[in-house]
């Protein structure tokens, strides 16, 4: 009998000793994927699975506002950038807003719609409006949170749960910390925020600078959104070439 090559192991490759292999293909192959595609520039949006079309609060339809402001962004890149400076409406790939944004993104190209799912035991599956050479599945949150912040020049956060809290503080830490250069945050839904989480208690309390309020900002509509991001997106710089 041949012996098996580690590499094709497929008891070993799921094995636990393997997980730091598995860990690094969820790093290297959408790596090479984004490369590849030439994606190198996003827009994230952020939100709950669970919020679908006509369903809102606050006199919002979170659905509707996600889909109209990844439409315009998606309308305004084609427009106004080389194909390589583009910036690409990325979600989680799921339903709820991140669905929203790609709904939106595909009635000017869906193309520019970016997904990067997850599996998870309910709710998550991949959305329509993802094409498949853009579309990415991943095991680990953490390696899905890393690329949905990787290529982001700008965030947008709808109402959510854990799932978007989570990706919220997340964000905001890496920024105060200095971790990533700092991009446009929009809270969408200033009372939703507001009435979910005090920040002027915790500056208040000396537990985030004064200046950390800053960071982010919220926003009601989708005009006053879309003029904060196409005001304010910058492409990352170009990648310098290795020298030889």
């Amino acid at each position: 009998m041949q012996p098996v090559k580690a590499y094709k192991n497929q008891e070993f490759l799921m094995s636990e000793e393997a997980r730091a292999v598995r860990i690094l293909c969820e790093y290297v192959e959408p790596d090479h994927r984004f490369r590849r595609t030439g994606v190198r520039n996003t827009v994230a949006f952020f939100g709950s699975a669970r919020l679908q079309p006509g369903i809102g609060t606050d006199g919002h339809d979170w659905y509707a506002e996600a889909a109209a402001l990844a439409e315009r962004l998606a309308d305004w890149t084609r427009e106004r950038h080389p194909v390589a400076e583009r910036f690409y409406v990325c979600t989680g790939g799921g339903p709820g807003i991140m669905e929203a944004a790609h709904c939106g993104g595909a009635r000017v190209d869906p193309a520019l719609n970016v997904g990067l799912n997850i599996s998870l035991p309910f709710e998550q599956h991949l959305n329509p409006y993802v094409e498949d050479e853009r579309a990415y599945q991943f095991h680990y949150f953490f390696m899905r949170k890393f690329w949905l912040v990787k290529l982001a020049r700008g965030a947008i956060f709808f109402p959510g749960g854990f799932g978007t809290l989570d990706e919220l503080f997340e964000l905001l830490t890496l920024t105060q910390t200095g971790k990533v250069v700092n991009i446009p945050i929009l809270l969408y839904g200033r009372e939703f925020w507001e009435g979910l989480v005090d920040f002027e208690r915790l500056a208040a309390r000396g537990l985030i600078s004064p200046e950390d309020t800053g960071l982010f900002r919220f926003v009601d509509d989708v005009d006053g959104a879309f003029a904060i991001l196409s005001r304010e997106l910058q492409p990352h710089p170009p990648v310098s070439k290795a020298v030889a």
